[in-house]
Order: C-alpha cells, then sequence, then structure tokens
C-alpha cells in the first residue's frame, strides 16, 4: 500500500463518484470555495485509489472526514497518516474506524449519524414555499440571534450566505424557522443541507418542512444531488427528511479527538528524527 497526498481534483473526483450521495461532503469541499481549505490523503494499490481521508481546515478546529464503503483500507490509511494529523481535530468516521484512534487518544463520543440524501425529487416540488423568505449577508446579525436561541452551539459559517441558498420564515416581522447549507457546489453538483432550526416556541407547526422544501428547491436549480448530516436520534428532524424525499444512506459517528500527551510527545519526536 502507498500513501500519497492527492493535489489532483479530476483523481480525487473520479473516485469520490462512485458513491456520490456518501460523497457529497468531500466532492463539494473540492469547490474553489473550499478547496484552500483542505488536505486530501490517500491510499493507492498498483496505482489506484483505495480510500480517500479529507482534512478540512478552515474552522478553528480542524475537521477529519474518513467515510468509505470499505473500512479495510480506510483504515490502513488512518492508521498510516495518524502521525500527521492535528492533535486535536473533530472527526466523521464509518463505523468502525474509531477504534484506529483507541490507543494514545482521548475519544468523545458526539453521537451516531446518518447520511441521508435526497432520492424522490418529486417530493419537493410540489411543496407550497409561498411564506418562505431568502436570507442574506444583511440578515446576519438576526440570523446569529435566532440560531442563539433556537440552536446554540451550531456550526454556522456566515460566508456561506453568500450563496444565496438560506430561507427563512418570519411571523409578526421576527424569524421563526431557518434553513441552508453547509456545502454548496454548483461546479461539482451537490450540496448539503444545514444549519435548520426553528424556535421552540414555533415548533410542531410544519415551518422546518416548508423552509427545507424551499431550500430544496433552489438548489435543485443548480445541483444534480442534495445530502444532510443527522444524528440517529433525532426523530422529528428524520422524519422531515423522509417527508420530502429523503433516504438514509449510512452510518457514521462523530467524535472530538485529542491526542494524549504521551502520544504528542512521541509524534514529535517521528517528526524530528
Amino acid at each position: 500500500m502507498q500513501v500519497v497526498s492527492l493535489h489532483d481534483k479530476k483523481e480525487i473526483e473520479c473516485f469520490l463518484r462512485e458513491n456520490v450521495d456518501l460523497n457529497i461532503y468531500s466532492l463539494g469541499d473540492l469547490d474553489d470555495f473550499f478547496w484552500p481549505y483542505t488536505v486530501w490523503y490517500a491510499s493507492k494499490q498498483r496505482g489506484a485509489v483505495r480510500a480517500i481521508a479529507l482534512l478540512y481546515i478552515g474552522q478553528s478546529v480542524p475537521t477529519l472526514l474518513a467515510i468509505c464503503d470499505e473500512c479495510r483500507a480506510m483504515s490502513a490509511l488512518l492508521k498510516a497518516i495518524a502521525h500527521l494529523l492535528p492533535p486535536r481535530f473533530y472527526a466523521h468516521l464509518s463505523p468502525g474506524l474509531a477504534s484506529v484512534f483507541e490507543s494514545g487518544y482521548e475519544r468523545q463520543s458526539h453521537g451516531s449519524h446518518f447520511k441521508m440524501a435526497l432520492r424522490d425529487e418529486s417530493a419537493v416540488a410540489g411543496w407550497d414555499c409561498s411564506g418562505v423568505v431568502p436570507l442574506g449577508m444583511h440578515d446576519l446579525n438576526e440570523i446569529r440571534e435566532f440560531y442563539a436561541k433556537s440552536y446554540p452551539g451550531n456550526w454556522f459559517d456566515p460566508r456561506m450566505l453568500q450563496t444565496g441558498q438560506y430561507f427563512g420564515r418570519r411571523e409578526a416581522g421576527d424569524l421563526v424557522c431557518v434553513a441552508g447549507i453547509h456545502v454548496y457546489s454548483p461546479d461539482y453538483a451537490v450540496a448539503a443541507l444545514g444549519n435548520i432550526a426553528t424556535l421552540p416556541t414555533h415548533r410542531g407547526q410544519g415551518f422546518a418542512e416548508q423552509v427545507t422544501a424551499k431550500v430544496c428547491q433552489s438548489l435543485l436549480q443548480s445541483v444534480r444531488h442534495i445530502g444532510a448530516n443527522v444524528k440517529v436520534d433525532n426523530f422529528p428532524a428524520i422524519s422531515c427528511y423522509r417527508r420530502l424525499g429523503f433516504e438514509v444512506i449510512a452510518p457514521y459517528e462523530e467524535l472530538m479527538i485529542e491526542r494524549s500527551a504521551s502520544k504528542s510527545r512521541h509524534a514529535y519526536a517521528r517528526r524530528v528524527s
């Protein structure tokens, strides 16, 4: 097995498109909007890519995406690059891969999740979204205040408002529901939903379905594949996605991983020796 750092977008895309719905986030990160913040590792056998892991460094805490169909190759890749990873990072790992970071690391699980993908576009096409309004950079302060009340601790990148793919519902002039994206790339025809929330006082009225449907309707004008990540015990969100034509694609786990002090000293010694 040969472990390499990949820099050829075409080579990366070719491998990821073997399972588009599983790799929507990674495909989106090939876009020029995200590409400068990415590091791509791969294992090869006889010149053919067997596994790809992505380290996204565009946030204060880097994120490792190691999602795969065949975990044996990915496990071997992660073991080979472990010493190259930051001392602390967030991770999206397919089942079984967390064991790679069992010895010498502190792991805090953020729960089991599902990857879901839109499979029935007709489910969103006829949805009445007449009460939904577009949101942009001029709404940034209001959106931040909204998330502080409805979804504290969520990850929100204000840059994504520039895509024009954020929408909301207002009642008495105030935002009560917002839906948007984490990833968007017309060039690679993929998008991932994110930052979907409703004020606690307005839940149970169908606003999340309505606003999310509008996001999907808008996205389908420029992309072919729409995905979403959701915790396995978030039954309202899963039901919402299913009503909009989404299906579960695969499970995975999210974790915060930090190298132990002894492991860090060992890794440093390896780099300087």
